[in-house]
Formats: structure tokens, C-alpha cells, sequence
């Protein structure tokens, strides 16, 4: 259930079609508990070509919702000569926000390798991602999992879009004071709020105004208490509670700074 209402609210992260909502209707119906809860607006993401296009659609949907549009680095394999002409496409599209996500995942390549792209692939893939976002002057979405090294390597040398954000951020205290000495954005999920996590309650405490934003992830990373059940953007204001008490804040403190990172990182 929803944590009593915040107003102010952004899910700077989220997968509306993975929580099937895929028609204007449906959209519509998880927007509008959002906003019950506080929520003002909503980036939704897609990890695949299929995916993007509704992530697309559904900004279309509803004024309230924004879109990124990308390969998942585990579908690198996908992207394919149509695949990059229309996410080209995609991205000159007023709705959409950044590119992304995008990224290092090498937690399959040691588990199930035959379930996600080879690293150089995901690296050729993450490169022109890159170029992309400095193209069309939109964020640029990072996916990371397991993949730390790889993925500051290739940032540190790569072409630097404007804004760089770290989605459902989850490296260690290390990483976190590197990636903000680079100016990057760190995007915090559920997992914030999850007892063992204390390394990213220290992180959320130490990202500067402007350098921190919180998500869902839904349908995924469902936040303490309610592990287990099917997150959506309705469950931010649990996230976000976390994250005040972590920086020593009030939490309609945090609402107004992550909303204007929004704006700015976004562009809306």
C-alpha cells in the first residue's frame, strides 16, 4: 500500500509495461494512484526495442509520464542496424527524456551466460548508447549490476552527455564518491531501504542536492515493508522516507530536491 500521501513525488524510474500497463487505460489507472500518493511525475523505461516503443506510447498517454528508450546491456545482441535507426528515432522524440537503460550487467555472464549479451558486445552497445545521448542531448540512463569497473572505464573515456544517472544505484561507498566527484546522478530504489543496505543509506546521505534521485523500478525492488508484493510508483513515498531520514531531512525536503533534479537531469 501507498505510504500516507508526499506531495512533490517524482519515480525517476520505472516500468510501467512490465507491470502490464500497456493500454491508455491501464496507464492511467497506475498514474492515478500515484498521484493519490503524491506523485507528480513518472519516467517509465524501456529495457528492450518492444518495451521502449510502449515506454514511448505511454508518455503519449499521459502528460504525467515521461519516457527512456534503449537495449538492455543483458539484450546488447539486439541492437541491430533497425534497432539503431529507431531508437535514433525515439530519442528526437519530445517524450523522451533520456537513453536509456543502458549498461554493464556481468551478474548473468557469471550465472547464466547464456542469458545476457558477451561484455564486449554489452560495451559496443553502451558506447553508442552513449553517442546517442550526446546527440540528442538527453540523459543518459545507466544500467549497472556487478559491472562497477567496466562501466566507470568506459564513462571515464567515452563522450560526456550533459547528465549521467546511475539507475537504482547499488555499488559501493567507493563508487558513490567517484561517480559524484564526476558529476554523475545516483537514482535510489527499493533496495535503499532493505536493513543490509546501509552502504546505500550512506550514499543517499552523502549525494548532494541535484546529485540524487529516487525510483521505483517497479514492478521490481518493492521497498521494506512490502517485499514481496508488485511494486508500482504509488510505493516512492516509502523510498523516499528512507532517504530523509538517511541525509537527516525532512521528506518534503527530499520531494522538492529530487523534483527539481528531475527537471533539470530531464529536461521537463
Amino acid at each position: 500500500m501507498p505510504a500516507e500521501r508526499i506531495d512533490g513525488l517524482i519515480d525517476a524510474h520505472t516500468h510501467l509495461a512490465s507491470a502490464k500497463a500497456r493500454t491508455k487505460e491501464e496507464v492511467d489507472a497506475i498514474v492515478a494512484r500515484a498521484v493519490e500518493a503524491g506523485v507528480e511525475r513518472i519516467c517509465t523505461v524501456g529495457d528492450g526495442l518492444e518495451e521502449a516503443e510502449l515506454a514511448l506510447q505511454a508518455a503519449h498517454f499521459n502528460e504525467r509520464v515521461v519516457a527512456a528508450c534503449a537495449i538492455h546491456p543483458t539484450r546488447a545482441q539486439e541492437l541491430d542496424d533497425g534497432a539503431r535507426s529507431r531508437l535514433t528515432e525515439m530519442a528526437a522524440d519530445p517524450r523522451c527524456v533520456a537513453v536509456g537503460e543502458t549498461g554493464i550487467d556481468t551478474y548473468w555472464l557469471e550465472h547464466d551466460p547464456e542469458r545476457t549479451a558477451p561484455l564486449e558486445v554489452q560495451e559496443e552497445a553502451l558506447r553508442w548508447h552513449i553517442d546517442l545521448a550526446v546527440q540528442s542531448g538527453k540523459a543518459l540512463m545507466i544500467h549497472n549490476r556487478e559491472g562497477d569497473a567496466e562501466l566507470m572505464r568506459i564513462l571515464a573515456d567515452a563522450p560526456r552527455p550533459e547528465h549521467v544517472i546511475l539507475h537504482c544505484f547499488s555499488s559501493p561507498i567507493e563508487v558513490a564518491r567517484e561517480a559524484l566527484d564526476r558529476g554523475y546522478v545516483l537514482s535510489f530504489a527499493g533496495n535503499v531501504t532493505f536493513k543490509r543496505n546501509d552502504f546505500l543509506r550512506e550514499a543517499a546521505a552523502l549525494a548532494p542536492a541535484g546529485q540524487y534521485l529516487v525510483e521505483t523500478d517497479a514492478p521490481y525492488m518493492t521497498p521494506e515493508p512490502f517485499r514481496g508484493a508488485r511494486n508500482e510508483p504509488a510505493f516512492i513515498g516509502h523510498t523516499a522516507k528512507v532517504i530523509a531520514e538517511a541525509r537527516g531531512a525532512d521528506v518534503t525536503q527530499v520531494a522538492q530536491e529530487i523534483g527539481e533534479t528531475f527537471s533539470q537531469v530531464y529536461g521537463v
